[in-house]
C-alpha cells in the first residue's frame, strides 16, 4: 500500500534525530530484492494465488524504492553528515559453459536478481532491462507524478550486500543441482559446498566487488558473510570450527586482494554468525 511510504519515513524521521549524532551510516532496506529473487510466497508479501501477483510484487518494490529515495532526501536534511545505503543480496551468476546461451542466461539473471534495484538506488532510474522485462511480462508499475524524479534526487551515498556464495546457470536442464536456504543452482566443479549445498568462492567475492565498483563507481560495504554448517558442540560447550575460520579468513583476503589490487573502495566488512 502506497500510503506505507509516509508510515515509513515518519518512522525514519524518529530514528534519524534520535541517533543523528550517534549513527552514521545507514541502510534503508535490507535485501530489498530478496521479495523478487525469493518469490512473493516464499517472503510472504504477496499470497501467489492472487491474480497478477507478479505485478502487485514489482509495485510494491516500486514504492519501496520511492520510500528509499525519500528516506535519503530527510537523512540528509536531518543531518549533512549522514551517510545512506542500499542493501543487496547478491549472488553471482557463472554461466555452467561458455556456451553463448549460457552467458547470456547468467548475464540475465544478474541484471534481474542483482541488478535491477541497484540500478534503480544508486543510478535513480529503471534500467532498460526492467523496462523491457516489465514489458514482455505485461507489468505494469502506478507511478505518481514526481516519481521518478524522486529516484532520480535519492540516490545512495554507498552500496553494501551479502555475499555466501555463488552459483552456475545453464540452458541444459540435464546439469547436477545443488540445494540450499532459498537458493537453487547447478554445482559448480571447481567449488567446495557448505552443508547447507552452498557453494564456497572466496574468488567469486572479490570478482564480486569488482562488478559492483566498476558499475556504479560508489563506496561498498560487505555486511553479511559467513558459513552455516551443522556444527558438533563439545563436552565443555565450545564448538571447534576451523572451517567456519577458514571461510572468513579466504573472503577477508579476497577483499584485502580487491582494496589493494584491483583499486575497489570497500569501507568495511561485518559477517553473518
Amino acid at each position: 500500500n502506497r500510503e506505507l511510504i509516509d508510515l515509513y519515513l515518519r518512522y525514519c524521521e524518529v530514528i534519524f534525530n534520535r541517533y543523528k549524532g550517534k549513527v552514521k551510516y545507514w541502510v534503508t532496506f535490507n535485501e530489498i530484492n530478496m521479495s523478487i529473487k525469493a518469490g512473493p510466497k516464499t517472503m510472504g508479501v504477496i499470497d501467489e494465488g492472487q491474480e497478477n501477483y507478479e505485478e502487485m510484487l514489482f509495485q510494491a518494490l516500486h514504492h519501496q524504492f520511492v520510500a528509499s529515495a525519500k528516506a535519503v532526501q530527510l537523512g540528509h536534511s536531518i543531518n549533512p553528515d549522514f551517510k545512506i545505503g542500499c542493501m543487496i543480496a547478491f549472488g553471482k551468476q557463472y554461466p555452467y559453459t561458455c556456451n553463448p546461451d549460457d552467458v547470456l542466461l547468467a548475464q540475465q539473471k544478474e541484471e534481474f536478481s542483482n541488478f535491477l534495484c541497484g540500478d534503480v538506488q544508486v543510478r535513480g532510474a529503471y534500467s532498460g532491462f526492467a523496462k523491457r522485462f516489465f514489458k514482455e511480462n505485461n507489468i505494469e508499475i502506478k507511478m505518481e507524478e514526481g516519481d521518478l524524479e524522486i529516484l532520480k534526487n535519492g540516490t545512495v551515498d554507498f552500496y553494501t550486500f551479502s555475499y555466501y556464495m555463488t552459483n552456475c546457470v545453464s540452458t541444459n536442464p540435464d546439469v547436477e543441482t545443488t540445494g540450499g536456504n532459498l537458493s537453487m543452482g547447478l554445482k559448480n566443479p571447481y567449488l567446495e559446498a557448505s552443508d547447507w549445498g552452498w557453494q564456497i568462492d572466496p574468488v567469486g567475492l572479490r570478482t564480486t566487488l569488482n562488478e559492483i565498483y566498476n558499475r556504479y563507481q560508489i563506496p561498498m560495504m560487505v555486511v553479511e558473510n559467513g558459513l552455516g554448517a551443522v556444527d558438533t558442540v563439545e563436552e565443555d560447550g565450545s564448538i571447534n570450527d576451523d572451517y567456519r575460520i577458514n571461510y572468513l579468513r579466504k573472503h577477508i583476503e579476497q577483499i584485502k586482494i580487491a582494496i589493494e589490487y584491483d583499486g575497489v573502495d570497500v569501507w568495511g566488512y561485518t559477517p553473518w554468525g
